[in-house]
C-alpha cells in the first residue's frame, strides 16, 4: 500500500498548489487531533471525508471549494492504495457558518461527489450537527460500559446514548442502574435463549439510532438483523481469538502462559469475529500475574480499545476500505 500525505511540497498541479499556498499551516498542530470548536470566536471547525475512484484533480477541487467560501484548512490526509485505482481522503478545516450556511456546505460537497462518482462524501461540523445517537448492548460483564458511561458523563465520548439493552438482568439499586435513571437512560432486560434471540424487540428500540456498539454482548447477531438495522454496528472482543475460543477465553490464555494479549474493535458482519477492523491494541503479560491481574489487564485493553474505535468512528476517521479492511486516518 502507498500512502500520499499532501504537503507543499508534494508535486501538486499549479492549481492545486496556489491553493494549498493559500491555506495557514500555522495551526498545523491541530492536525490528527479532535475538532475543537474554540479554535476561533467566530470561525468553527468541520471535517469532511472523501472517497471516490482515483483521477486527477480531485485535491484541487475538494480544496477549491473550501477556500472559495473562505474556509482554512488545518489538516490535509490522501490515501491512495497501489494498483487500486481508488481514492480516500480526509480534511479539517474551520470556516465562517454566516459565510458559508452549513446546508449550502452539504450542498457543495455533494455537488463535487457527483462529479467524481463518489462512493462516500461525508461532512461533520460537531457545534452544528446533532450527535450521534447511539444504543449499546451487553450480557454480563460491566467493564465497557461503565466506562462509555462515565466517559459520556465527562463529555469525552461524543455521542447520545439513547438505551443500554442486556440479556441479563441488574438490580435496580446498583451502580449502573443508578447511573441510569439519574441520567434518563433506559434499560431493558431482554433475555434470550438459543430459539429466540428477541431480535425483533432489539430492532424496535433501536431504530433512531445512528450506529450500535456491543459493549461484550455475547450473543450472535444474525444476517436478517443486521440487514434490518441496515447500519453500523461496531463490536469490542478480547484480542485473544481466534487461538482461545468459547468460554473464559482469558483464563485459557492465562493457562496456556501467554505473553501477550490483546482487543479488537470492529465492524460486525455476518461472519462472526471477521468484520473489519477499526482498533487493536496489545499489552505484555508474564508469569508474575495471577489469574486476576491478568484479567484486569485483557478488560483494561478492551475498554481502551473501545473508547479510541468509537471516538474515530465519530470524527469521521474510518473509511471502509474493499470488503475486509478499513481506513483509519
Amino acid at each position: 500500500m502507498m500512502i500520499r500525505r499532501v504537503s507543499t511540497n508534494s508535486c501538486l498541479s499549479a492549481t492545486a498548489f496556489g491553493s494549498f499556498m493559500k491555506w495557514s499551516f500555522n495551526s498545523s498542530k491541530f492536525h490528527g487531533e479532535s475538532l475543537d470548536s474554540s479554535v476561533s470566536p467566530l470561525l468553527v471547525p468541520g471535517v469532511h471525508v472523501f472517497h471516490c475512484p482515483d483521477v486527477v484533480g480531485i485535491v484541487a477541487k475538494l480544496s477549491d471549494c473550501i477556500a472559495a467560501k473562505g474556509g482554512n484548512i488545518l489538516g490535509y490526509d490522501v490515501f491512495v492504495p497501489e494498483n487500486k485505482n481508488v481514492f480516500y481522503s480526509r480534511s479539517e478545516f474551520i470556516f465562517d457558518p454566516v459565510k458559508w450556511p452549513r446546508r449550502q456546505m452539504g450542498e457543495d460537497f455533494q455537488t463535487i461527489a457527483q462529479k467524481f462518482n463518489a462512493m462516500s462524501s461525508v461532512v461533520r461540523v460537531p457545534s452544528l450537527d446533532p450527535k450521534y445517537k447511539i444504543a449499546l448492548l451487553l450480557s454480563k460483564q460491566d467493564h465497557c460500559l461503565v466506562e462509555m458511561l462515565h466517559k459520556w458523563q465527562d463529555g469525552k465520548l461524543p455521542v447520545d446514548i439513547t438505551c443500554v439493552i442486556s440479556n441479563h438482568e441488574r438490580a435496580p439499586n446498583t451502580h449502573i442502574m443508578r447511573f441510569l435513571q439519574r441520567h434518563g437512560i433506559s434499560y431493558h432486560y431482554l433475555p434470550t435463549t438459543d430459539q429466540n434471540k428477541i431480535e425483533e424487540e432489539i430492532l424496535e428500540l433501536v431504530k433512531d439510532t445512528d450506529f450500535l456498539v456491543l459493549a461484550r454482548y455475547m450473543q450472535l447477531l444474525s444476517g436478517n438483523f443486521l440487514k434490518g438495522y441496515g447500519k453500523d454496528v461496531i463490536n469490542i472482543h478480547h484480542g485473544l481469538l481466534p487461538s482461545f475460543k468459547g468460554r473464559s477465553p482469558a483464563k485459557q490464555a492465562f493457562d496456556a502462559g501467554v505473553k501477550l494479549i490483546g482487543a479488537t474493535t470492529h465492524f460486525v458482519t455476518e461472519e462472526l469475529d471477521s468484520g473489519p477492523i477499526i482498533e487493536q491494541m496489545v499489552e505484555r503479560v508474564s508469569h508474575r500475574d495471577n489469574l486476576r491481574s491478568f484479567v484486569q489487564k485483557s478488560e483494561d485493553l478492551e475498554k481502551k480499545c473501545l473508547m479510541k474505535a468509537i471516538k474515530s468512528y465519530c470524527e469521521l476517521r474510518v473509511l471502509p476500505y474493499g470488503t475486509q479492511k478499513t481506513v483509519v486516518f
